[in-house]
């Protein structure tokens, strides 16, 4: 396996990064089998794993630090905070008081004394981002977190996060953990090239589109009543279309979907490594047979025929919306003051 620089942090990773948020009760519940997936990762030169305190709220945490029991000094380890792990309004968020707590949690349920890793997995407009970077500054100052980094983070507020850091004397964000796939490619207009103007490494999530860069997600073909559910873009009739068109492609370049879809993630040069998340064996058999595969610049100029470059189609149902999208109030004048002037 190729490995990459994270950035300019000097830390070498795997183009395919380990992702755990299945490992757990919202995915395999099976502790030992997750501890050999895991494993069996690791052992074909996956040394990049990716998890968070709220994925089955504490529960993936707790499975990584097992298997990492006498392999960890060979494993760049990343965790995130910013999910709510309790009912009590400050045990969530960027705040200085949360993070300085909920980083001891992980470090517990993780085993180790050290994160390579640490980040805020959502931006969090109620905090001010000095605060947050302090903090954080100082866990590395303390030797309990090796690097930081942001996840979803608009390209604006990536570039604030910088000069508050240049101006204020702390330590700045190094990496940035972004939505990205065949279907998502938005942030190739601004987060992928301001990442690169700072020298930040980026570690995409959801390269399959939570799915339906899988194969097993069709037009008509009678889709899972319950995922669909609970996932609406995956009756997205906008996406549906360009799956369509998309398997197609792969089946003339004789490639399984996965692996065209892997491929394409970890082909733009923005990108330091993509997350993989396999909930069995085989899904992750399926990913490691494909962490080789390079696409032809034909392939590729077909893809970004039917998914233009920096557009998306439709919109993940866990991509991160802004308080002046979320927030009526943020987007309407008061009633009174509508009025044409």
């Amino acid at each position: 396996m190729r490995y990459r620089t994270l950035g300019r942090t000097g830390i070498h990773v795997s183009p395919y990064c380990l992702g755990a948020m299945m490992f757990g009760t919202i995915g395999n519940q099976d502790h030992d089998d997750s501890i050999r997936i895991i494993h069996k990762a690791l052992d074909a030169g996956i040394n990049f794993i990716d998890t968070a305190d709220m994925y089955s709220h504490g529960e993936s945490e707790e499975i990584v630090g097992k298997a990492l029991k006498g392999r960890r000094d060979n494993v760049v380890l990343a965790t995130k905070v910013f999910g709510a792990m309790g009912e009590d309004p400050n045990e969530r968020g960027t705040s200085r008081r949360w993070i300085i707590t909920e980083v001891e949690n992980s470090l517990r349920r993780l085993g180790t004394d050290h994160i390579d890793l640490y980040q805020i997995h959502r931006p969090d407009p109620a905090v001010d981002i000095e605060e947050t970077l302090s903090a954080l500054t100082d866990l590395i100052r303390s030797g309990k977190v090796r690097a930081i980094g942001s996840s979803s983070m608009p390209a604006s507020d990536m570039v604030e996060a910088q000069w508050v850091a240049e101006r204020r004397g702390l330590e700045r964000f190094r990496t940035e953990q972004p939505a990205y796939s065949i279907l998502s490619r938005g942030i190739e207009r601004e987060v992928l090239p301001v990442a690169e103007r700072y020298g930040m490494g980026t570690l995409v999530w959801s390269p399959l589109a939570q799915g339906m860069l899988t194969g097993r997600v069709r037009k008509g073909a009678g889709t899972d009543l319950r995922r669909a559910a609970y996932f609406t873009h995956l009756s997205d009739e906008r996406r549906l279309d360009a799956v369509e068109q998309i398997v197609p492609l792969a089946e003339k370049a004789g490639l399984p979907m996965t692996h065209l879809a892997m491929a394409f993630a970890i082909a733009h040069p923005g990108v330091t490594s993509a997350i993989i998340g396999p909930r069995t064996m085989e899904q992750l058999d399926d990913l490691l047979a494909g962490v080789d595969v390079s696409l032809s610049d034909e392939i590729l100029d077909r893809i970004d025929e039917i998914v233009a470059p920096g557009t998306d189609v439709g919109e993940l149902d866990m991509a991160y919306r802004p308080p002046a999208i979320q927030r009526p109030n943020l987007r309407r004048r008061p009633v009174g003051e509508r009025a044409a002037a």
